[in-house]
């Protein structure tokens, strides 16, 4: 069985000495680094299974490292080494993706152990990825949409998925589901049976997504120890998915555009050219025809790409799809975390309706994880809702509350207890009718009543 490749990153020398000899001896493949900059080279370069990180390193701090980290892989696994005293660096780190930590001075039998929970998490977690990508080669995504705009985008998907070797362009901002229309084109289409791979163009530098497209030769560049097929021979007889297409270096767009015409991609290091059938499906939020009169991005590339344009709606523009999402989000997390929420209210209904999601469904499938994780009623209310939400809505306008915001700004904690004022007031100081109003339930409201001292 191949043994993980496990990164070193510590300016400490008797660390990355003492850690490479006990993990060398336990069978793993050990490399070191001193400093963030030679770290993120090397992940870059070797994409290690497992990375044991100092957060004290001189430079590019440890939590920059991190973050670059979790954005060139997030299957990586991350092990922070740290002096004990510094918790909240810890608490930090692990929000961000780190899976476990040690602390200076560690022993060796409780890194042995650690690696192995973490190799065998990274298995397990492979294991299940790879099934649920087996599982989704025979079902159909459902796009979740009863507004027109929608409508018109999964009509288009029934038309595209008739011809199973054109390109589609997937235009719309951030958050709106560009890998999702992506995806439901490959699994309707007679392409349905193979591989759909993806790659986000903007999170790797040209060099290496030309390596991860085109596949590379033994000997093709340092460390290149062995032949890698490209996503574009792994994608044959599938779909490819070259997110963030509007954000790919000019270079590697004339690559990609020899491949289009001539169906063959040579890997890098290699003298033979290798045929491929693909389907090329890209997204982007950016306006390409800008891209294209500024100098990034080839008009030829672009006509080639979009034979087939599609272009999704932001949220706010499709306002009739923002309940039933949520009721698709409320189901499906129900399932993940064992809850019971079996509706919204209706006063939320409202506030979700008239926020402006400016970051779209992604943004709204998040916040009704966040509520479906701290909250145990059965229905989700006003006071489930993040503040951004509420204090952005007009429902309280209607309701008869009035708020001005001063030219010079406000926090939200003072924009609450206004609203609580003035509910009380409404209703002569009755706390349960003025809950009511606010849709909040009593307990939740008291509590906030205590925390304004707007009780004794």
């Amino acid at each position: 069985m191949k043994k993980s490749k496990i990164l070193v990153v510590d300016d400490e020398e008797l660390i990355r000495w003492s850690l490479d000899q006990n993990l060398t001896s336990d069978g793993y493949e050990v490399l070191t680094a001193a400093s963030g900059e030679e770290a993120l080279k090397i992940i870059r370069e070797e994409m290690p299974d497992l990375v044991f990180l100092d957060l004290q390193l001189p430079g590019i701090g440890g939590m920059e490292v991190l973050q670059k980290v979790k954005e060139i892989s997030k299957d990586i696994i991350v092990i922070i080494i740290t002096a004990l005293g510094i918790v909240e660096m810890v608490v930090k780190a692990m929000k961000l993706g780190a899976f476990d930590y040690i602390n200076k001075p560690f022993n060796l039998d409780e890194v042995s152990f650690i690696v192995e929970k973490a190799t065998e998490a990274g298995r397990l977690r492979h294991e299940v990825t790879a099934l649920r990508a087996e599982s989704e080669k025979f079902k159909l995504v459902n796009i979740i949409g009863s507004d027109p705009k929608m409508k018109e985008v999964m009509a288009m998907v029934d038309k595209v998925v008739k011809s199973d070797s054109t390109t589609v362009l997937i235009t719309g901002e951030s958050g709106t589901g560009k890998e999702l229309v992506a995806k439901s084109i490959h699994n309707k289409s007679a392409r349905a049976k193979g591989p759909f791979m993806t790659v986000n163009c903007a999170a790797l530098p040209e060099n290496l997504l030309e390596s991860e497209l085109m596949g590379h030769e033994r000997g093709a560049f340092t460390d290149a120890k062995t032949m890698r097929k490209g996503l574009f021979e792994l994608a044959d007889g599938g779909t490819l998915f070259l997110d963030e297409i509007g954000d790919m270096p000019l270079g590697m767009q004339a690559k990609i555009l020899r491949v289009l015409e001539d169906k063959i991609v040579r890997r890098l290091g290699g003298a033979k050219d290798i045929s491929v059938d693909v389907r090329i499906v890209s997204a982007t939020n950016k306006d390409l025809f800008r891209a294209i009169d500024d100098g990034t991005f080839r008009s030829d590339l672009y006509y080639r790409l979009q034979v087939i344009p599609i272009k999704l709606a932001p949220l706010r523009e499709r306002r009739g799809d923002i309940i039933p999402l949520t009721m698709h989000y409320i189901e499906q997390f129900n399932k993940e975390f064992n809850k019971n929420v079996k509706g919204i209210s209706k006063v939320a209904e409202k506030f979700l309706v008239e926020y402006s999601w400016p970051g779209n469904v992604r943004e709204l499938k998040n916040i009704i994880e966040r509520a479906l994780i701290l909250e145990d009623e059965d229905t989700l209310l006003v006071e489930h809702l993040p503040l951004e939400i509420v204090t952005m809505g007009s429902e309280l306008k209607k309701e008869g509350f009035e708020f001005d915001l001063p030219p010079e700004g406000i926090s939200m904690e003072k924009v609450e207890m206004e609203m609580i004022q003035q509910a009380l007031a409404m209703v002569g100081g009755n706390q349960s009718k003025a809950a009511k109003k606010l849709d909040l339930g009593i307990d939740a409201f008291r509590y906030r009543m205590k925390k304004f001292g707007l009780v004794s």
